[in-house]
């Protein structure tokens, strides 16, 4: 609701399934927008930057993608809190992904971003988390986020 909110109104936040314990280590969320709003590319260059700049984790992903769907389950296995971007769900997908990719320099999903910064895709993001590299990423930002 926060981020509806921040953004005028503009981001329609569906909740298609949401765990949250007392501490709030899962929360999954698809964010997409009305489908008669369509965006300037700025706008939605704004709105990607707020989506990562406002959360922790931040999954872009197709509901359909075996890849999105692995990396997914990587953050409910460590009880992690991530906000899913599912672009085929999204009126602006398509112009989401390009500008993911001028921005990360793939176009492939999933685009995975911890504590603002972009760490790959499914198969990156897992090596990361076999390496002992990605808990203290994520640790990191909650920690920023709680000072």
């Amino acid at each position: 609701m926060a981020l509806q909110r921040a953004l005028g109104g503009v981001a329609a936040l569906g909740r298609r399934r949401q765990q949250q314990q007392r501490d709030g280590c899962v929360f999954r969320m698809e964010n997409s927008l009305p489908t008669s709003v369509g965006l300037s590319n700025d706008a939605a260059v704004n709105q990607i930057q707020k989506i990562i700049s406002d959360n922790c984790v931040v999954i872009f992903s197709k509901t359909t993608c075996f890849y999105c769907k692995m990396a997914k389950k990587l953050f409910e296995d460590m009880n992690v809190n991530y906000t899913a971007v599912e672009l085929d769900m999204n009126t602006n997908g398509s112009q989401f992904q390009d500008i993911l990719e001028q921005m990360t320099g793939g176009r492939t999903v999933p685009r995975v971003f911890v504590n603002g910064t972009f760490v790959g895709g499914a198969t990156d993001t897992q090596r990361l988390h076999e390496e002992g590299k990605l808990l203290p990423l994520v640790h990191q930002c909650q920690v920023k986020r709680k000072s």
